[in-house]
């Protein structure tokens, strides 16, 4: 039987469109070693909704 990994699928949410007020929501999938990095993740995607690059964070 396979050893499990250390790697896990986490969600990065807009934190930018959650205060805009407008309807819907950006939202990437990714994996992260979870050994690595313990604490939540924050990454600079791009946002199709809002057009620009905006802070995503693990949610």
């Amino acid at each position: 039987m396979a050893k499990k990994g250390n790697r896990i699928q986490v969600i990065l949410e807009c934190t930018e469109h959650k205060a805009s007020g407008q309807p819907g929501t950006s939202r990437y999938i990714t994996t992260k070693n979870k050994k690595n990095t313990p604490d939540r993740m924050e990454l600079k995607k791009f946002n199709p909704i809002l057009k620009r690059m905006t802070v995503h964070k693990e949610i």
